[in-house]
């Protein structure tokens, strides 16, 4: 499947006055500082790469359902094991003007000095679930973006042909560790108590 070729959008509405705010006329000069700034101010999923910015879509409420699910086991486990799990909107610094906000993400020590309050400056695993209205974003951009963050495992939570991929990174890129459909379960290699039921995550939804 192509990446979709239309300019990122770019339009938001500000929470308590309801004006709608045109992004665009910024685009390309966006700094770090800027966009902490701005996403400081509201809840909308805003992402940035290189003076660009990106207004995510609204999560749908099948995403809901599965993000809840999913959060729910990953904190039975992560937080007997002194870890911490957290879920979007949280920014995610990737690099130097490239933020990122995994619907989950989570450091195996809560104490570590990349659990910051602002943003997080790394992490040791992250999920996303797949939006529909450009899965390439889930499935192939976020893919790299992980990887260069140096993010040891990705789980890529796929409604629309009911899979979960387990991706671990080996050298400069990630390779599958799996890919889980109903009636199996998905296994994370950096966590091995942590195993969720495709069956059970699909049908939370």
């Amino acid at each position: 499947m192509s990446r979709s070729t239309e300019a990122p959008m770019v339009r938001l509405v500000w929470p308590r006055s309801g004006t709608e705010l045109d992004l665009a006329p910024l685009q390309g000069l966006w700094t770090d500082e800027m966009y902490l700034r701005l996403t400081d101010q509201t809840n909308q999923l805003i992402e940035l790469t290189d003076g660009m910015l990106e207004v995510l879509p609204q999560p749908t409420r099948k995403h809901q359902r599965i993000l809840a699910f999913l959060y729910a086991l990953l904190l039975e486990v992560i937080r007997p094991m002194g870890g911490e799990a957290l879920f979007a909107p949280l920014r995610l610094r990737i690099r130097p003007e490239k933020f990122r906000e995994p619907d989950l993400l989570l450091l195996l020590d809560r104490n570590d000095p990349r659990n910051q309050e602002a943003c997080w400056l790394g992490a040791d695993l992250v999920l996303e679930i797949v939006s529909p209205d450009d899965p390439e974003r889930d499935t192939v951009v976020k893919r790299a973006d992980y990887a260069e963050a140096r993010i040891p495992e990705y789980w890529i939570v796929n409604p629309i042909d009911e899979t979960i991929t387990v991706l671990t990174l080996a050298g400069e890129g990630y390779v599958e560790h799996g890919v889980f459909r109903r009636g199996q379960q998905a296994v994370s290699r950096l966590i091995p108590a942590f195993t969720v039921s495709v069956d059970a995550v699909f049908d939370a939804a």
